[in-house]
């Protein structure tokens, strides 16, 4: 099988396609032939990402979608198998980042991260599984993070919902598996990709936003969108059941296995070095 044939004719929904690794998602698959349903937020986003995958070649659909809304998420799956008769692939990409401390974010902040970041992929995974099954060759791919991997100061929310995201797909991966249902499950942790996450991230009152995206642009974006895009379609491509993005990813994930516990004292005092 050639490096396109396993995506060739297939229809593949991404959610978060507007910009940054969705954006990239997109323009990968359609110069590999599939068929996009693609949805965002943010429709101005959306339009350009359509304008860009059309001009490849790609049959697209696109619809507003807040991955938050239950009953909308599953109203689109239906739309989408309606509107092309079949889904192969759902890539559960859409997502935000909140920084803040335990004791200084409020409930509201966390419960709309774990709404958008854990809640999202689960909503997108459950309305299209059904229809992925029926296929008989499905594939579900979702995006956690490093920071599912490891945990850090300040990003207990997110670390929260991308840890969350990392069980439950790991969990549906072994489910598919035992079952011997005809969908493949991947889960995906991209290290710093130069995106506008850390632009739009929230913060808990007290912390420079703007300081800290110029920060996390400089010194911890360090690969393309395009990069994780291809990254990820390989994996996905090769059945992979879990995809790690870029060195730093992989070395992390490395120190975690190999000292346990012990990273979070390294973690704390790198942060004690970052404290006003």
């Amino acid at each position: 099988m050639s490096d396109d044939a396993y995506f060739t004719d297939k229809v593949c929904v991404i959610t978060g396609a507007g910009s940054g690794i969705g954006r990239s998602l997109a323009e990968n698959l359609a110069r590999r032939g599939a068929k996009l349903a693609l949805s965002d937020i943010d429709t101005d986003g959306l339009a350009e990402t359509v304008r860009r995958c059309e001009a490849l070649g790609a049959t697209v659909k696109s619809d507003r979608l807040n991955v938050v809304e239950r009953e909308a998420v599953l109203l689109y799956a239906d739309a989408v198998k309606k509107h092309f008769g079949v889904v192969h692939q759902i890539y559960n990409n859409a997502g935000i980042a909140f920084h803040g401390e335990v004791i200084h974010s409020q409930f509201k902040d966390i419960e709309r991260i774990m709404d958008v970041d854990f809640w999202g992929v689960v909503n997108g995974t459950k309305a299209f599984l059904p229809y992925l099954m029926e296929s008989g060759d499905g594939h579900v791919v979702n995006v956690s993070s490093l920071f599912g991997l490891i945990a850090v100061p300040g990003q207990s929310a997110y670390n929260a919902a991308k840890f969350a995201v990392r069980g439950f797909t790991e969990s549906l991966r072994q489910e598919m598996l035992a079952r011997k249902h005809p969908v493949r499950v991947t889960c995906v942790h991209p290290g710093g990709i130069k995106t506008a996450v850390a632009r739009n991230s929230t913060f808990a009152e007290g912390i420079d936003g703007q300081k800290f995206a110029a920060m996390f642009d400089k010194q911890l974006a360090l690969h393309t969108p395009e990069m994780a895009a291809q990254t990820i379609t390989e994996g996905v491509r090769k059945g992979h059941g879990r995809v790690l993005i870029g060195w730093e990813a992989k070395l992390l994930d490395l120190c975690v296995r190999a000292t346990g516990s012990w990273y979070q004292r390294v973690a704390s005092i790198v942060q004690r070095g970052l404290l006003p």
